[in-house]
């Protein structure tokens, strides 16, 4: 076999043609020399990096954990002032009604028409009081009778159908759709005793 075709370059000395020494070579085909490196880098500057990182890292883990705190405790203190003063609206509400009887009482010799329009005045402003808190009344005369909202306190024989409220003892009240008191109220009995 020819030498031509192997381009080897053991082949070329062999043949005693000379290889171009690295100064001859091209730019393009010269492999620049590595940097030398450092065969033992500053050790006590690099630790010296690390802890300055790590107290950097712990003031800020610390400076976290307080804020993180500060407003756990301040959560905390809301609530508590939410809880302890939650019917504060309300209370301001009802203050006038209380001044109304006070002064109703205080009047002394009044006629009855003028002591019964204040009673109605003060009516009107709890009224006003209880629309403002959400506070409704549970009325059902004549209606069908709700176990989640009425008490029977007695089953009556009546004209109107079964389960239907004859007469209401006393008013219910809802706070927000939550019954606060169910009305109590007495029930048509259904036909031939049926309970």
């Amino acid at each position: 076999m020819s030498n031509r075709n192997n381009p080897d370059p053991h082949s070329a000395a062999s043949s005693g043609a000379e290889l171009p020494m690295n100064s001859e070579m091209p730019a393009r085909e010269r492999i620049p020399d590595p940097e030398p490196a450092d065969p033992a880098p500053d050790i006590t500057a690099l630790l010296k990096k690390a802890e300055d990182e790590a107290i950097d890292l712990k003031d800020a883990w610390l400076r976290a954990r307080a804020d993180i705190e500060n407003v756990r405790r301040q959560s905390a203190n809301d609530v508590a002032r939410a809880y302890k003063y939650a019917i504060e609206k309300f209370a301001e509400e009802l203050l006038p009604v209380k001044d109304s009887l006070e002064s109703t009482l205080a009047a002394g010799n009044t006629a009855p028409e003028t002591l019964r329009a204040g009673v109605e005045l003060t009516l009107r402003q709890l009224n006003g009081a209880f629309e403002k808190a959400q506070i409704k009344e549970i009325s059902p005369g004549g209606a069908k009778f709700d176990p989640h909202q009425h008490q029977a306190m007695a089953m009556v024989d009546s004209d109107q159908p079964a389960n239907t409220v004859v007469t209401v003892f006393q008013k219910g009240y809802l706070l927000n759709d939550r019954v606060m008191r169910p009305a109590l109220v007495a029930v048509a009995r259904t036909a031939e005793g049926g309970a």
